[in-house]
């Protein structure tokens, strides 16, 4: 069998290009090699978005939708929602017993997100303990490899401690997963930070070639460029960063890159020119949508057959870990 990974990505929406070249266009390669389960965490969107929950589970049919448009094939993986197997909040729960409060405190992405984010009441329990949960996801499917990202690793040493604390305590159950840490090219949004739909600065998959060159054309440069006759440099603009994740032509990028620098080409060409690779990207991910779209029975078809595929795994986990806890056994 091949070795098993899990991943998953909060459903807060439709997703966009930073979602496709740092997770997704990596998750469809990996889907051809190993044991993939892939799921939408529900449960993780309740965690910062518990005063309003009414989108969450449009936004998971838009996740989907983004995820099977994308590449992700549910006869090559398993794609399910968190909520649907129950055995995610099971494993937390017990986690969540073993757990020093110490280790969650000291994370770096909670007393990050504490300081920047500043429009939601954080100061619950669930926020604080993301990482349990996080933990459970994985180790309820034993996942030998989990891809992700620089910033998340923190949450990844996090589960691996869990797993010694918590093997130490009731025998060898689970398994501590592999850290595959994935290149996360930068992705730059409409105003030069990072994309982000919270920060209302995205180019999303679901996005009309209209509003594509709309937000392409409205994007910052390079300060340096007040006028078409300015040169630039290309390292400081964030439409250049994108022509490094989606042009796939090295002669027109040099072009461009000397281009800017010498002022001979302007910004508006140099936008036009990145348009042509994004729709490249974005077309036949666009024609995917539109048949999901007019097929919504596939999409509960999909999640149903998920989530019998990661219950059966799930069910067998949750068993040995009842097992070793030492409770009566379930009949």
């Amino acid at each position: 069998m091949n070795q098993r990974v899990f991943s998953g990505m909060r459903p807060t929406g439709q997703l966009h290009l930073g979602h496709l070249a740092g997770a997704l266009t990596n998750w469809i390669k990996l889907q051809d090699g190993y044991d993939c389960f892939y799921s939408i965490v529900d449960w993780h969107a309740l965690m910062s978005d518990y005063a309003d929950s009414s989108k969450i589970e449009s936004n998971c049919r838009e996740v989907l939708i983004d995820w099977l448009s994308s590449g992700l094939d549910p006869e090559k993986c398993v794609i399910f929602v968190q909520s649907h197997v129950p055995q995610h909040a099971e494993l937390h729960l017990a986690l969540s017993m073993v757990t020093p409060l110490g280790w969650l405190q000291r994370c770096p992405t909670y007393k990050e997100q504490i300081i920047n984010i500043q429009n939601k009441d954080l100061s619950n329990y669930a926020f604080l303990g993301y990482p349990v949960l996080m933990a459970a996801d994985i180790l309820l499917y034993k996942a030998g490899i989990v891809p992700v990202g620089e910033d998340q690793s923190a949450h990844l040493e996090i589960a691996r401690e869990m797993v010694r604390r918590f093997n130490g305590f009731f025998g060898e159950v689970l398994v501590e997963p592999q850290i595959m840490l994935t290149p996360t090219p930068k992705v730059p949004g409409t105003d030069g930070k990072k994309m982000s739909k919270s920060y209302g600065n995205s180019i999303n998959l679901a996005d009309s070639p209209e509003d594509v060159w709309n937000k392409l054309r409205t994007m910052v440069t390079d300060p340096a460029r007040e006028k078409r006759t300015d040169p630039g440099d290309p390292e400081k603009c964030p439409v250049w960063d994108i022509h490094k994740v989606f042009n796939n032509s090295d002669s027109e990028k040099a072009e461009i890159a000397e281009g800017c620098r010498t002022a001979g080409i302007g910004c508006v060409d140099c936008k036009k020119k990145l348009k042509v690779h994004v729709e490249r990207v974005m077309n036949p991910i666009r024609e995917k949508r539109a048949y999901y779209e007019k097929n919504p029975d596939l999409l509960g078809d999909i999640l149903r057959e998920g989530a019998v595929k990661a219950g059966a795994v799930a069910r067998k986990t949750m068993d040995e870990v009842v097992a070793a806890l030492g409770f009566v056994r379930r009949g």
